[in-house]
C-alpha cells in the first residue's frame, strides 16, 4: 500500500525549512508541499486569537492541495494552537513540540533539560508541560533567543557577534547545569555549532525536525501511506508575499538549488 498524495507543511516563514529538510532526508519518496506565510511573519509577537486563525487559513490552504498529514513546523502554532487545529480538521496533524520533548526526556541523565525558542513559546511553557508528562521528575530551565531568527535569515551564523549573542543567551542555562538542550525553534538548527559550542560538549542538542520526520514517518507507515523510497518525488513551496528573498534564505536552508516558489498572496 501507499498513498501518492504530498505531505503539507507550514510556518510563519522559513524556519519550518528545517523540517522539510529532515523529512526529506528521512523519507524522499514523498511528495512535498511547503507553504510559509512570509507576509504575515512574525507569529510570535502576536496574540493566541490572530496566531490560531492564520494556522487554520494555512492548514485550509494545503487541504486544497489535497495533502495527506499536516505538519505545524513553527513551535509558536504547536505551542498555541495545535489541540485546536486537530479538532478541526480530519487529516493528521502533528506539531514540533511533542516529538522534541519526548526526545529531551529520553536523552537527559541529570534529568535537567533546557529550552531555547522564541518569547511567545518560552511563554507558553508548552515544552516543560510536555517534558514533564513524559517525566514529572525533570527539571526545565528555558530562554527565550528572539535574536537568533534574524541572524539565521541574514546568513550571520556565525562570527564574533553571533557568538557574543548565544553566549548572553545561554549563560542561565550553562548556570543550571543542563545536560540536555531542545532548540525550540526551527531556525535554531543552523546555528547549531555556535549553541553547542557556547553550551559545552557535553551537552546534548535536540532538533525537534529530525524528531518530526520520525513521527511523520511512523504515522504514514500506520496508516499503509508510505511511498518506495526509490520514488522520484516532487517539491512545491508556496508564500504569501514576494518569493524573491525566500527562495534566497530557502536555498541556505535546504542546501540546494531552489527553482520554483509561488506566491499566494
Amino acid at each position: 500500500m501507499s498513498d501518492k498524495r504530498p505531505i503539507g507543511i507550514f510556518d510563519s516563514g522559513v524556519g519550518g525549512l528545517t523540517v522539510a529538510r529532515e523529512i526529506q532526508k528521512l523519507l524522499p519518496g514523498e511528495d512535498m508541499v511547503y507553504f510559509g506565510d512570509t507576509a504575515r511573519v512574525p507569529y510570535g509577537t502576536k496574540s493566541r486569537e490572530t496566531i490560531t486563525k492564520f494556522s487554520v487559513e494555512n492548514v485550509e490552504f494545503l487541504m486544497r492541495k489535497d495533502v495527506k498529514l499536516v505538519v505545524v513546523a513553527c513551535n509558536t502554532v504547536s505551542a498555541l494552537s495545535l489541540d485546536f487545529l486537530k479538532r478541526c480538521f480530519r487529516v493528521p496533524i502533528i506539531g514540533v513540540i511533542g516529538p522534541g520533548a519526548k526526545a529531551a526526556a529520553r536523552s537527559t541523565i541529570s534529568k535537567r533539560v533546557g529550552v531555547i525558542g522564541t518569547n511567545a513559546t518560552i511563554a507558553s511553557r508548552s515544552y516543560e508541560k510536555a517534558i514533564k508528562k513524559v517525566d514529572p521528575g525533570i527539571l526545565v530551565a528555558s530562554a527565550g533567543c528572539p535574536l537568533f531568527v534574524p541572524l539565521v535569515e541574514e546568513g550571520w551564523l556565525k562570527g564574533s557577534v553571533t557568538d557574543a549573542v548565544a553566549s548572553i543567551y545561554l549563560a542561565p542555562l550553562k548556570a543550571a547545569r543542563i545536560d540536555t538542550l531542545i532548540m525550540g525553534c526551527t531556525h535554531y538548527p543552523l546555528l547549531r555549532k555556535v549553541i553547542q559550542e557556547a553550551m559545552g560538549r557535553n551537552v546534548i542538542l535536540i532538533d525537534s525536525a529530525k524528531e518530526v520526520a520520525k513521527e511523520a514517518e511512523m504515522i504514514l507507515s500506520s496508516a499503509g501511506a508510505l511511498n518506495s523510497q526509490s520514488r522520484r518525488s516532487r517539491q512545491h513551496f508556496f508564500v504569501s508575499d514576494e518569493p524573491s528573498r525566500f527562495l534566497k534564505v530557502a536555498e541556505r536552508f535546504l542546501k540546494r538549488r531552489v527553482t520554483c516558489v509561488k506566491s499566494v498572496g
